[in-house]
């Protein structure tokens, strides 16, 4: 579920899409059997530490937060919980930190804090065991005995804040986004005027394949539009001028300023493709 929560943050601790009112969470419960704990939890961890990955975040530091002064349900399940979560973690060889007292008031959980560009750390996913709502709303179900078991709910948030992960996203990248993720794959330029047609035509096969474009048909000099693509950090310039156009190719430059040469429509559509498949 995509929820939107709100929380009355001090104006002074607020700053920017990382700390926020109002804020949507990936927000998923799992019911399951007891002895289910520890494989559901290490799937997903494992689904979390894919999306990092996936994104790009490599530095980041994971919690382990315990019990809470206030607290609901007995010891015995906050110890159980602890125990699910702590023995998950190390089955993954993945190194943490206790933080004493930072669970919820029902439960423990593990927290993956993001590192951003100041190296600042960011609480990001976040995965609770909870054995005291099931029995707060008694949940249970059939089991193959067929008698009523109490059931285990695990919260899950993979990016935990939306607004809170793609800011740290956009820092992380300085807005220089792989072409997968960049909002605008390729811009194409013309020389003159008498370069739109072809520019266009070529917009248009482009936008077939699902790749995202913008055109610069202005009255500019090229340099100029050149520069302004670059600032933009758009991944890929197509340039268009008489060369071009008696060819029936494309000129392509990297916003990083390197030249690539000359392609023809169809294989930059599947040199793009192949970029943007591997998410690199």
């Amino acid at each position: 579920e995509l929820g939107t929560v709100y929380r009355y943050e001090r104006s002074g601790v607020l700053h920017g899409l990382l700390r926020v009112r109002g804020f949507t969470q990936d927000d998923a419960h799992i019911f399951c059997r007891e002895d289910q704990i520890e494989s559901e939890i290490l799937s997903i961890l494992d689904f979390t530490l894919f999306i990092l990955k996936t994104f790009g975040f490599d530095a980041y530091d994971i919690y382990l937060s315990t019990m809470p002064e206030k607290y609901v349900g007995t010891l015995e399940n906050w110890e159980r919980s602890t125990n699910a979560l702590k023995h998950a973690l190390e089955e993954k060889g993945l190194s943490y930190q206790i933080d004493p007292g930072e669970g919820v008031f029902y439960g423990p959980k593990i927290d993956i804090k993001i590192k951003d560009s100041l190296n600042r750390s960011w609480q990001c996913s976040t995965i609770q065991v909870d054995f005291n709502n099931p029995e707060r709303f008694d949940v249970t179900y059939r089991g193959s005995d067929g008698k009523e078991h109490r059931a285990i709910m695990i919260h899950r948030a993979l990016m935990g804040s939306l607004e809170r992960f793609f800011g740290i996203l956009i820092e992380h990248y300085s807005g220089a986004f792989p072409l997968w993720l960049a909002p605008v794959q390729i811009e194409i330029l013309t020389i003159a005027e008498r370069h739109s047609a072809y520019a266009l035509k070529i917009a248009d096969a482009l936008k077939i394949n699902g790749i995202r474009i913008e055109t610069n048909l202005e009255n500019e000099k090229i340099g100029h539009k050149i520069r302004e693509a670059t600032i933009r950090k758009v991944p890929y310039l197509v340039i268009i001028g008489d060369k071009e156009l008696d060819e029936n190719k494309l000129t392509v430059r990297k916003r990083s300023g390197e030249n690539m040469g000359s392609f023809t429509t169809d294989k930059l559509i599947q040199m793009i493709k192949t970029e943007i498949e591997s998410k690199h």
